[in-house]
């Protein structure tokens, strides 16, 4: 599921701020103690971003779920996805050589929408 460049922001930056510094994420209720032990997505979520033209590749960026996107991608249930790790990928557009040297050229088009564990755990 494509998500905004301003979602994909706010995320980044609630993980540059808790997560990534150490800190637990921050959750709507309560800080988050246990943080996401994996995220899965579907070959049919990989594939729509794979499949576009000039697409190389695929860069992850760590994230965290703020309040408004955790509302807008899983609704009545937003509480249990605030302050956890999250996944948010977008297409590389650059050569395998490039991309294995560092020269990462993203572009502008987000997606997010996997399967969090917590809280979906089998």
């Amino acid at each position: 599921m494509q998500i905004s460049k301003e979602d994909f922001e706010k995320m980044k930056a609630k993980y540059d701020k808790e997560i990534k510094k150490g800190k637990p994420g921050k959750g709507n209720k309560h800080d988050i103690e246990d943080q996401t032990n994996w995220i899965a997505y579907t070959k049919e979520d990989l594939m729509e971003v794979l499949g576009q033209d000039g697409v190389t590749g695929i860069k992850f960026h760590f994230t965290e779920f703020t309040k408004d996107v955790a509302e807008k991608l899983y609704g009545a249930d937003a509480d249990l996805y605030v302050g956890r790790l999250g996944l948010v990928y977008s297409s590389i557009n650059a050569s395998p050589e490039a991309t294995r040297s560092g020269d990462i050229q993203g572009g502008d088009q987000y997606y997010d929408k996997g399967t969090t564990c917590p809280p979906t755990c089998q």
